[in-house]
């Protein structure tokens, strides 16, 4: 009767894991989407293997890229401006679709994570 449970444990578990496509994020360009405290903070980027330009309120940042797996990926800010700009970030792609993904962000050592949406951008 037990392995009957378990298995049933088990089968129930298998589908209700999430398949991630995180590759098909890695490289391109994309607009994201981070609501925090309520407020809903947009920007764009285009990333490579190793490098990402981000554009946020007419500001451009550029980060260097280490990616830990093809999931997670730590941030560097190439020039940092302040103390907050010199910590790097570590982001966890949690889901995908065919066109975007939702990811958790924090930085490197703290416990409190950010969610947001990436979208793959549409070319005109």
């Amino acid at each position: 009767m037990r392995f009957i449970y378990m298995s049933l444990f088990v089968l129930l578990f298998n589908c209700y894991q999430v398949e991630r496509q995180c590759t098909d994020y890695k490289t391109g360009t994309f607009y994201s989407e981070i609501t925090i405290d309520g407020t809903l903070y947009k920007s764009t980027f285009t990333r490579t293997d190793t490098l990402q330009i981000e554009t946020y309120n007419n500001h451009v940042d550029s980060t260097k890229l280490r990616w830990i797996n093809d999931c997670e990926v730590i941030f560097k800010t190439i020039n940092p401006k302040s103390m907050a700009e010199k910590k790097d970030v570590h982001l966890k792609i949690l889901t995908t679709t065919d066109s975007s993904y939702t990811f958790e962000y924090s930085y490197v050592g703290e416990t409190k994570k950010q969610k947001g949406v990436a979208y793959k951008a549409t070319t005109p």
